[in-house]
């Protein structure tokens, strides 16, 4: 399952976010290249390196649902024409979780 979104350009600072496909809860890859719930710990690449982890991202399909990159800047803070829609995504759903109620 894939979205189309904007192409960002290589030296574009991007992050790889997606599903978790058990609680359906929004992760990114942290710097290390491993999936965080925490929004603190966004990791950001570019070039070759952001590549290697949307395809690591692409073969977790399973674990994870849809990842896709989003832009961020270079400490990890959400960026871009996706602001909105990626901030929404970084606070939170607009309900409660049933183990966060």
């Amino acid at each position: 399952m894939s979205s189309v979104r904007p192409k960002l350009k290589p030296e574009t600072p991007k992050s790889v976010t997606a599903w978790e496909t058990a609680s359906g809860r929004t992760v990114w890859m942290d710097a290390d290249g491993n999936w965080t719930k925490d929004a603190a710990r966004i990791g950001a690449f570019t070039g070759d390196e952001a590549e290697a982890h949307l395809a690591r991202a692409l073969q977790q399909e399973g674990r994870v649902t849809d990842p896709y990159f989003m832009e961020v800047t270079e400490t990890g803070a959400v960026a871009g024409r996706e602001t909105l829609r990626e901030t929404i995504r970084v606070n939170g759903p607009t309900v409660a979780y049933g183990e966060d109620a």
